[in-house]
């Protein structure tokens, strides 16, 4: 469960990093809070931002769902994965929105892997 925890810290410490990066687009591009428009290429690193919040709220629990219910080492290697996606996910999003796609699938299969599996293993369980 250490290694869980630990990609979970880094998840966490991923999004601090790109809030920071949004905080610094603020200064770049001129938006003054609380605007979140105002220019594309800043509203790019504020959709990453908050994209990647709404897959915190999923991949975390799944993770420790997963965890407890089938394997420990799977589930922080998924996480893993979902790292890696999102990072992917936000150089390729600020760089051309039409070129996520690679980031995205990358940071969704393993939320979805461990969502559908853990629940099956809970399900089987009860059974």
């Amino acid at each position: 469960m250490e290694l869980v925890a630990l990609v979970i810290l880094v998840a966490l410490i991923q999004y601090i990093y790109f809030s920071i990066m949004v905080g610094k687009a603020r200064g770049t591009y001129g938006i003054d809070a609380p605007a979140t428009t105002g220019n594309e290429t800043f509203e790019r690193y504020y959709r990453v931002q908050m994209n990647t919040l709404e897959m915190l709220v999923s991949i975390i629990p799944a993770m420790m769902i997963f965890a407890m219910n089938v394997r420990a080492d799977v589930a922080a290697y998924a996480g893993m994965v979902y790292i890696l996606g999102r990072f992917i996910y936000f150089k390729s999003y600020v760089g051309d929105p039409k070129k996520r796609t690679v980031g995205f699938l990358l940071s969704f299969l393993p939320i979805l892997v461990l969502i559908v599996w853990g629940g099956a293993s809970i399900i089987m369980g009860m059974l």
